[in-house]
């Protein structure tokens, strides 16, 4: 449970350096730079992730396991999960925040870990207790609770940016099912299903999503600069987020290791206070316990949370 936790605090630490990099004047200067921020962002992010887990796997060693993996039924499977969570999942984030707004984009959004649980149950056969499915819905409604700011959205397309944001949570939730099932294989361990899944998201949002937006000479124009080197930062947080996440995955179970992944929302308030002096207002605090305590009740159970049988990752 310390890994899963772990990987909540990485990722919230990830996503407060990759903002400072998109605040920076590379991505803010003209509508273009804005428009594609997002996707090279992402793509350099992931990109930056696939070069730290190879020099990872290359110091431990690993890499003729990870081509083995990849010539696997399992390591397939990483692939599709690759493909839903990275490019498919992404893109539709993107484009949901474009049409609906960020508001309304991170309340739908947060459903990914309800989905994600309702498809482990039928396909991965994980069960919850009820105990634990309260906490999840106490958690999921602090997430949406944190992102709601009344009046905060300029919805310019209803319609097409709530199919968005659906395909961002399907994709998310698909992603961590079939990385799950992937990783039961005794030949596919999360260290390789990681570097399988970085480097597919890197190379499809190269090959093809870049191509088409035409963004690989904005691309260019800022890979050596400062705002990339922040990204490399942010992307090392990132991968050792992953690398807990999917281990709490292979562990605890799909389901659990979402719920634990998801307190990142928490800690990025209590990261913001200690790194950027931003002070919580008093609904981000109350919402960021609210967080918290839901999903430990979710990961384990009422005994576990309070220190009795607990079990680590």
């Amino acid at each position: 449970m310390i890994t899963g936790l772990a990987a909540g605090i990485f990722w919230a630490a990830d996503t407060i350096i990759l903002g400072i990099a998109l605040a920076m004047t590379p991505f803010v200067s003209t509508e273009q730079a804005i428009f594609l921020a997002p996707f090279v962002s992402t793509f350099l992010h992931d990109f930056c992730s696939a070069v730290w887990m190879l020099f990872y796997m290359g110091v431990r060693k690993q890499m003729k396991n990870v081509v083995r993996a990849l010539k696997t039924r399992s390591g397939k499977f990483i692939i599709l999960g690759a493909l839903f969570g990275g490019p498919i999942g992404m893109t539709g984030y993107v484009f949901a925040i474009k049409y609906l707004g960020a508001t309304y984009t991170a309340m739908i959004s947060a459903m990914f870990p309800a989905l994600g649980a309702v498809l482990s149950y039928i396909f991965l056969k994980e069960r919850m207790k009820p105990v634990q499915i309260a906490g999840f819905i106490v958690s999921i409604g602090g997430m949406v609770a944190l992102g709601y700011t009344p009046g905060g959205s300029q919805i310019s397309n209803f319609g097409l940016g709530f199919a968005c944001a659906l395909l961002c949570v399907v994709g998310w939730a698909v992603e961590v099912v079939i990385c799950a099932y992937g990783m039961k294989d005794p030949n596919v361990n999360n260290e390789h299903a990681l570097m399988i899944r970085q480097m597919t998201s890197a190379v499809f949002y190269g090959a093809v999503i870049l191509t088409v937006i035409k963004g690989w000479g904005f691309t260019a124009d800022i890979a050596f600069t400062k705002t990339t080197a922040i990204i490399l930062i942010s992307a090392f947080f990132g991968t050792a987020s992953y690398l807990c996440y999917y281990k709490a995955i292979n562990t605890l179970g799909a389901a659990r290791g979402m719920a634990l992944d998801i307190t990142y929302s928490a800690w990025s308030i209590v990261l913001a206070l200690v790194f950027l002096g931003q002070m919580p207002d008093v609904k981000s605090v109350i919402c960021g316990i609210v967080i918290l305590l839901g999903s430990l009740t979710a990961a384990a159970d009422l005994k576990e949370v309070f220190g009795m049988k607990t079990k680590t990752a």
